[in-house]
């Protein structure tokens, strides 16, 4: 089974900064696009940031000029960014890796943005 392990979440205040952390098996991440997805309490889960492996990068609307996808290809690792993040952020925060038309998942993350 293949593992997509998450890091990095908790209790940040709003206008704060949490950096989530995803690390996937070798053979998964080099050839995979990774993706951080979101979901809230009530809510469907949702595209936060993609980044394929050239580097290309999609944002949600909602989270554009905040938050920030990266990828380590030599440490199989993908992080996002998250800065002056607001209440509307707290979620469960998810990593995917997308390869071919296979999903892989991680357990999730919670974060909350709360003063």
């Amino acid at each position: 089974q293949v593992q997509l392990v998450e890091s990095g979440g908790g209790l940040v205040q709003p206008g704060g900064s949490l950096k989530l952390t995803c690390t996937a098996p070798r053979n998964i991440f080099g050839f995979s696009t990774m993706g951080w997805y979101r979901q809230a309490p009530g809510k469907q889960r949702e595209l936060v940031a993609s980044i394929s492996r050239e580097g290309n990068t999609v944002y949600a609307n909602s989270i554009k000029d905040r938050f920030t996808i990266s990828r380590d290809d030599a440490k199989n690792t993908v992080y996002l960014q998250m800065n002056s993040p607001i209440p509307e952020d707290t979620a469960t925060y998810y990593c995917n890796a997308r390869l071919v038309m296979k999903d892989y998942w991680g357990s999730g993350t919670l974060v909350t943005v709360s003063s």
